[in-house]
């Protein structure tokens, strides 16, 4: 049985999407489990408190462990860090007992204007999670009109796509957009007012760059075939995600690796079902109950899906099957 966790007297900022029905989902926790969205920290704590032997902890971004330097060290050789990406989580580890990923942005990247993720604080325009290679100013003021319409249509999913990147490059040719409010503010402006409750009108924009910028979708789909590498046998995968096109993703890939076939639209060819990989533990996603709603309502658009590894070789999938959207030219 692993030792008894530390009692953590640190301050808690950041509360841990959907971590109750995670444990419930998965319980009894035990094993070695690898969290490929180490972040601030909540969802690694959550299983080591639990009774996970040791815990694996991934993230691109070296602040996340510089800010868990301060409880960290409380959990011993329990906790292991890897900075890197969890699209690579099987060169880090195998024959796992579980896998635990939250999709969404870190409040603490949000939190730091620094950063530039957030159109409500003024800062650089940068979105870099790893803090390495181009950032959203480089695409907002170098790439082409076209490029930029498409990454706010397909990652973003902003109806009005064309009308704002006309607008970024008209700006540009004055000035380089270079802060997050700069942008916020030329976005606003191509919209219509929002209403009260409706969120801001720069939410799909920023929200299709930072995408970009990360390679959030391809790290997805790449991320839950190194899952399947990486688990054992009866080891369980489980995955929360924040918007419709992640949480399709998921969902059609456990289908898929489940035998249950299926086709990305109607019109495709039937695909082949083969040996299921996965045992989906419930068919629909799990969402907040009105106790964390109240306390975080930050877990609204939450959707937990758990799944167990299969005794079957892990292979190949087609991202066509599980709805990825795909911008040329990135």
């Amino acid at each position: 049985m692993a030792a008894a966790a530390p009692e953590n007297t640190d301050p808690a900022p950041h509360i841990p999407v959907l971590l109750r029905p995670i444990l419930d989902a998965v319980a009894p926790v035990e094993g070695v489990w690898l969290d490929g969205t180490f972040g601030a920290g909540g969802y690694t704590r959550g299983f080591l408190d639990a009774g996970a032997s040791r815990v694996i902890a991934v993230d691109r971004d070296p602040l996340a462990f510089e800010m868990a330097a301060v409880w960290a060290g409380d959990y011993g050789d329990r906790l292991v860090m890897q900075q890197g990406v969890f699209s690579r989580m099987d060169e880090y580890a195998q024959d796992l007992d579980g896998v635990v990923l939250d999709l969404g942005v870190s409040s603490m990247q949000l939190d730091l204007a620094e950063r530039g993720f957030s159109f409500m604080r003024d800062g650089p325009l940068d979105m870099r999670m790893s803090q390495e290679g181009p950032s959203a100013a480089d695409i907002v003021n170098e790439a082409e009109e076209e490029l930029i319409a498409n990454i706010l249509f397909q990652y973003g999913e902003e109806r009005a796509s064309r009308r704002i990147a006309a607008a970024i490059v008209r700006a540009r040719n004055e000035a380089p957009i270079t802060s997050t409010l700069k942008l916020a503010k030329l976005v606003e402006g191509c919209l219509p007012r929002s209403k009260p409750g409706q969120s801001h009108p720069a939410t799909r924009s920023f929200q299709g760059l930072r995408i970009a910028v990360n390679n959030e979708y391809g790290e997805l789909f790449q991320g839950l075939m190194a899952a399947e590498r990486a688990l054992k046998p009866g080891g369980q995968l489980a995955v929360v995600t924040f918007h419709s096109v992640e949480d399709r993703m998921v969902k059609r890939f456990l289908t898929a690796r489940s035998g249950g076939g299926g086709n990305a639209n109607r019109f495709a060819p039937e695909t082949n079902r083969d040996t299921p990989r996965f045992d989906v533990k419930k068919r629909k996603a799990i969402g907040p109950d009105d106790q964390e709603l109240e306390d975080n309502p930050r877990a609204r658009s939450a959707k937990l899906r758990v799944a167990v590894r299969t005794d079957a070789p892990a292979g190949e999938i087609d991202a066509k099957i599980l709805g990825m959207p795909m911008v040329r030219g990135l």
